[in-house]
């Protein structure tokens, strides 16, 4: 799995050799940052799940600056991110605010539709967008907040306990062919 795996990821010559990651060298190519192991995995996993739920286009930011800081696998933390798209975004947003109405106290926290993208063009729909979410306030930023702690602790223990039952699987079909090769 990891050999697959491996394929896939830059190598230290690319990083060195990519002009705009030049800078970054010495913080990207610290080893930790690449291997993939159970550890770094789950973490990865977590910072991704984390960071998935930051607004507009600045999850995989997100995601590579928590891989960096705590020193986990950085392209899965990227590839962790991808769980919220267009079609997974307003029904996790929903459910944030939903965690926040229940957290905050008052009176009257109504969740009301998203502005529709219309024919008056992309600013003033973001415009729009922005005034939407800051009426929506405190329950869907403390919502966001709970929803992405639980879906980061959620998947580091899933990724936990899935690397154990491969590995126990794997320790366990090793013993099997050792035993038939006694035989």
């Amino acid at each position: 799995m990891r050999r697959q795996i491996r394929k896939f990821l830059p190598d230290h010559e690319a990083i060195r050799g990519n002009r705009w990651l030049a800078p970054f060298e010495n913080t990207l190519l610290h080893p930790r940052l690449w291997d993939l192991n159970r550890h770094s995995a789950a973490g990865a996993v977590a910072a991704g799940l984390f960071c998935g739920l930051i607004p507009g286009p600045l999850q995989m930011l997100g995601a590579a600056i928590c891989a960096v800081v705590f020193r986990v696998n950085l392209p899965l933390a990227m590839l962790t991110t991808i769980y919220t798209n267009p079609f997974t975004i307003v029904p996790l947003y929903i459910a944030a605010f939903t965690i926040g109405q229940w957290v905050v106290p008052g009176p009257g926290h109504k969740f009301i539709e998203p502005p529709e993208p219309g024919d008056a063009g992309f600013v003033a729909w973001l415009q729009a967008l922005v005034h939407w979410m800051a009426g929506l306030g405190a329950p869907l930023a403390l919502g966001l907040l709970l929803l992405a702690s639980g879906l980061a602790a959620a998947g580091y223990l899933l990724m936990q306990i899935a690397w154990r039952a491969y590995l126990i699987r794997a320790w366990r079909r090793r013993g099997r062919r050792r035993a038939k090769q006694k035989l």
